[in-house]
């Protein structure tokens, strides 16, 4: 079945101090800005932070939750989080984390991110990173995946990955209610586009798109930016750089077009981005709503960084 989200979300590895500290002030701030401008989607999992991530939501949503009147928007939009997270990686102390894709240990899992997010139940349960582990995944975990499902744990199952052809097998043997693909569908990388998009499309499967930035390369194409989570090469440096100029010409931000360029295909869903400050939120918010013209989309296909196919419709 097919899953509605709300269109935009808030990703929630940067609260959990990925590459950065970041103060309990901002994280709850952050949390409190997504919500109040509308983005109430929030996609977590323990491995953010070791539970800092899953933490700081958990909390600053009841907070808001519970203070509504001071909260003015976000306290009533906190009401009604739509929250996904993931299991299938245990912690363990000393920052140590170890695969478990047995019944036990996802419930495990899935308890441990319940209390951390102050919930009896989050709307979508993801299984995290299972690349090498199709043996398990289909002995145990996605049974017991259905079955926390059918208890209510969780409204909706699927997976959440970096790479499209495991998650595409996945999907083809699963149909999973839902998927989350994390930078393969961006202006600089098109390779969800190869099987796993148009497979959902078939399946009927919810697609939610993370990276859209690819490790922040689209948001700020400088010296020094990271590109899937290690220093861009010359060449992508310099492909996200003419990005940026062509959208430029047409006063759009790059940023802008990163963050609508996933909703040109039809199974996609929802688009999460990572944010760790209020400001950063409110400038992902207003991308989001920028109206993109179809003339900058199909000069963006003219130099590659857009398929053309997702323009013939």
């Amino acid at each position: 079945m097919s899953v509605a989200l709300p269109r935009l979300g808030l990703g929630t590895a940067p609260i959990g101090n990925l590459f950065a500290e970041v103060s309990e002030r901002d994280a709850a701030a952050t949390v409190a800005a997504a919500a109040a401008v509308g983005m109430t989607y929030f996609d977590t999992a323990p491995r953010y932070g070791h539970g800092v991530a899953e933490d700081r939501l958990g909390r600053a949503l009841a907070d808001s939750s519970a203070d509504g009147t001071a909260h003015g928007a976000a306290g009533r939009a906190a009401d009604g989080a739509v929250i996904s997270t993931k299991a299938g990686w245990l912690l363990r102390p000393g920052e140590r984390v170890v695969t478990d894709w047995t019944e036990r240990g996802l419930r495990e899992s899935l308890e441990s991110s319940l209390g951390r997010l102050r919930r009896p139940a989050v709307d979508v349960l993801f299984l995290h990173d299972p690349d090498d582990f199709g043996e398990e995944i289909r002995r145990t975990g996605y049974p017991a995946a259905r079955r926390i499902r059918g208890e209510g744990l969780a409204g909706a199952i699927g997976f959440g990955m970096n790479h499209c052809e495991p998650l595409a097998a996945y999907v083809a043997e699963f149909e999973p209610d839902v998927v989350l693909i994390a930078g393969r569908f961006s202006l600089l990388d098109h390779d969800a586009l190869t099987t796993l998009l148009p497979l959902c499309a078939k399946t009927g499967t919810t697609v939610v798109v993370g990276g859209v930035f690819n490790t922040g390369l689209l948001a700020d194409p400088r010296p020094g930016a990271m590109f899937h989570y290690r220093e861009t090469p010359p060449d992508v440096l310099a492909r996200a750089r003419r990005c940026g100029e062509i959208c430029a010409e047409f006063g759009v931000p790059l940023a802008a077009a990163a963050v609508r360029f996933p909703y040109l295909h039809p199974a996609v869903g929802s688009v999460v981005v990572g944010c760790r400050s209020a400001e950063e939120v409110r400038a992902n918010a207003a991308a989001a709503r920028t109206e993109i013209p179809p003339e900058l989309w199909h000069r963006l296909a003219a130099e590659g960084f857009v398929p053309p196919e997702l323009l013939e419709a």
